[in-house]
């Protein structure tokens, strides 16, 4: 085993580092299971952002609220720190793919902790705004509605990804759930919740492509423009719901994680 190698492993069973990768997997389903309320008040034709920033921002607004934010970005900077060792330590076939699987899934925790940061610092970031600019950006260069189909279709891909996980129960092999009815429990909401984070991550990827096919970073955006969306179609508003409570039970789910993950 290789110098950086031991460093990863050291940094995976590290005690510390462990806990706030359990930590950082309930601020994941706090996180989630607060989209989720947004997105079934959306449909009940309420107002305000049915994302990440949204759900944040809704926490910051309450008494003591930024310091809730503050453990939330720590949590998720844990579990990042957590998942990039873990793909540093990937050793046997298919090792590359585990790899690619645990550092995309550590950048994002990242980048998603920078942003729990930056509202509790009282920045007001722009989900759907920020991905309009970068859709812009990459339409902007040679072959840019090729490479924002591109990303479109690895985003939607990813929701299939999950889609199958949840089917499948792929889930219960990196968790030690018991045998009993709260372990049921614990299966139906990670069957349920991951069905819909899929479906939320296949309608983010099918909006790329859209903007991709138009070359119209217009037509780019989160998780709040693709609710929007939703809710034009006819039956729009119980889907919307059915999304909402998905993303809810996905919530609840990560809650149960952090106490059965297997680190």
């Amino acid at each position: 085993m290789t110098e950086a190698r031991r460093a990863a492993a050291a940094t995976r069973r590290h005690p510390l580092v462990q806990v706030l990768a359990r930590a950082g997997f309930a601020a994941n389903g706090v996180v989630h299971a607060l989209i989720g309320v947004l997105v079934i008040a959306l449909a009940a034709g309420g107002r305000g952002e049915a994302d990440q920033v949204g759900a944040l921002r809704s926490v910051a607004a309450v008494p003591w609220g930024a310091m809730v934010v503050w453990a939330v970005a720590i949590g998720l900077w844990g579990l990042a720190l957590w998942h990039l060792a873990a793909g540093a330590t990937s050793r046997g076939d298919g090792r590359w793919g585990r790899r690619a699987s645990e550092w995309s899934q550590g950048v994002v925790f990242a980048a998603v902790g920078i942003l729990a940061a930056s509202i509790a610092l009282g920045a007001t970031p722009d989900a759907d705004g920020t991905a309009r600019v970068a859709s812009r950006g990459i339409l902007a260069l040679t072959g840019g509605p090729f490479l924002l189909a591109a990303v479109g279709a690895g985003i939607a891909v990813a929701g299939v990804v999950f889609v199958v996980m949840g089917v499948r129960r792929s889930f219960e092999m990196r968790m030690a759930i018991p045998r009993s009815s709260l372990g049921a429990l614990v299966r139906s909401l990670g069957v349920a919740g991951f069905v819909a984070k899929g479906a939320a991550l296949g309608i983010l990827g099918v909006l790329l492509l859209v903007a991709a096919v138009h070359a119209d970073a217009a037509r780019a955006g989160g998780l709040d423009s693709a609710v929007d969306g939703l809710l034009t179609l006819p039956a729009g508003r119980g889907i919307a719901v059915a999304l909402g409570v998905g993303l809810m039970a996905y919530g609840v789910f990560c809650g149960f994680r952090a106490r059965y993950a297997r680190l």
